[in-house]
């Protein structure tokens, strides 16, 4: 068992140094307040996701292969120019 990159042993020796520290009667209530808050984080964590999701799906981007890009106009900008030379000269 590896939750958060600690292992079983790891796990068993926080349990005793928590006993030791809060006592048993206090540890119950502890271990709910922790398992509250990770449950509202774990909440608020996917429904960032679901809304960050949403609104990159919802977001009208070009296709990655349309030639509107900046890269394009630029090209277009110099060949009006190159165009506008050539007629003067």
């Amino acid at each position: 068992m590896n939750v958060f990159g600690v292992g079983l042993p790891e796990m068993a020796v926080i349990a005793v140094i928590a006993l030791l520290v809060f006592g048993p009667k206090k540890l119950p209530e502890l271990g709910r307040t922790l398992g509250r808050s990770l449950k509202g984080f774990q909440s608020a964590s996917s429904e960032f996701e679901r809304e960050f999701r949403k609104a990159v799906d919802s977001a009208e981007l070009p296709p990655a292969g349309d030639a509107t890009g900046p890269r394009s106009t630029a090209a277009e900008a110099a060949d009006d120019s190159s165009d506008a030379a050539g007629r003067a000269g």
